[in-house]
């Protein structure tokens, strides 16, 4: 115990090195990627009074389709922009969708009063996508980077509709046969099929009114930062020492006011840590002045 005590206060300077790193190292912590789960059809088959009948099974992949006049493409961009001032052109960006008829699906925006960067998120028509996206760049000192993204979901579509198709048709078939049902067994039976199939029905409608709603109001992502270096996207140079040399002296700022963080934790928390120490002190001078009596003690009396 007295060694340890010795060695600390010997070396006051690297304790307090190794007091900083393992705060500097706990402040970090690991990202968890979020995890994402599938819905899967099941098909059943049901025998009642007599009568086979066999549920559907649809697969995974549809055919293409070529006998189709308008094809549903759902569009999404997502645009990079070093503008003067975040917030403004945020709100600027807001009042223009809304006056296309579009809406605002998400907002972010930190550091407002210095070095701000956010993102926005928005949906438009799609008869208005081309307009809003030449806006947006008209707002923007530099198109730092722009990607847009068309995906053709009239197969899906065509395929939902001849899944509710079949469903209906078997439904139909259930309600046919629960008219004619006089078993109370049957009757629960074919109760809980039509059940069964109308929340597919139900689904799939859902399904189909996600993807005309999509198909109509395309999604538009954009990056805002009055620094271009705070913005995603991917250079044409991988290795540039000037965007190196201005990032590590971000780095050594942030730990420098990490550093500072800490002495200011240290000064209000002094009001505990230096009574507490002076106690640890105390005890320490009476532990090894009660050593040094013990020492000198058989000495004395060896004399004597």
């Amino acid at each position: 115990m007295s060694r340890l005590f010795s060695w600390i206060k010997s070396h006051k300077f690297a304790v307090l090195l190794i007091l900083i790193i393992v705060w500097l190292l706990a402040r970090r912590s690991p990202i968890v990627p979020p995890r994402y789960e599938t819905d899967t059809f099941e098909s059943r088959d049901t025998t009642l009074m007599g009568k086979s009948l066999s549920m559907p099974q649809f697969g995974s992949d549809a055919p293409p389709t070529t006998n189709v006049s308008e094809r549903m493409v759902v569009r999404n961009s997502h645009l990079s922009l070093k503008v003067k001032n975040v917030p403004e052109t945020a709100r600027q960006i807001v009042s223009f969708v809304e006056s296309k008829g579009g809406y605002m699906v998400d907002s972010s925006i930190s550091n407002p009063e210095e070095a701000a960067v956010g993102s926005i998120t928005i949906r438009v028509p799609e008869d208005s996508f081309d307009q809003t996206l030449e806006y947006f760049r008209s707002l923007a000192m530099k198109v730092v980077s722009e990607n847009l993204t068309g995906t053709d979901v009239t197969d899906q579509y065509l395929d939902i509709e001849e899944r509710l198709a079949i469903l209906e048709r078997n439904k139909a078939r259930f309600e046919e046969i629960m008219e004619q049902a006089v078993e109370i067994d049957d009757i629960l039976r074919v109760q809980q099929e039509i059940f069964n199939l109308q929340n597919q029905i139900d689904s799939l409608k859902g399904q189909q009114q996600y993807l005309e709603q999509t198909a109509k109001l395309s999604l538009v992502t954009i990056y805002l930062a009055t620094d271009e270096l705070s913005l995603p996207y991917a250079p044409e140079q991988p290795w540039r020492p000037q965007v190196v040399f201005q990032k590590a002296v971000r780095s050594l700022l942030t730990n420098l006011q990490d550093v500072g963080s800490l002495f200011i934790w240290l000064g209000v928390y002094s009001i505990i840590l230096v009574p507490l120490g002076l106690i640890l002190w105390f005890v320490y001078r009476i532990y090894t002045r009660r050593n040094m009596q013990k020492n000198t003690t058989p000495g004395s009396n060896n004399s004597n």
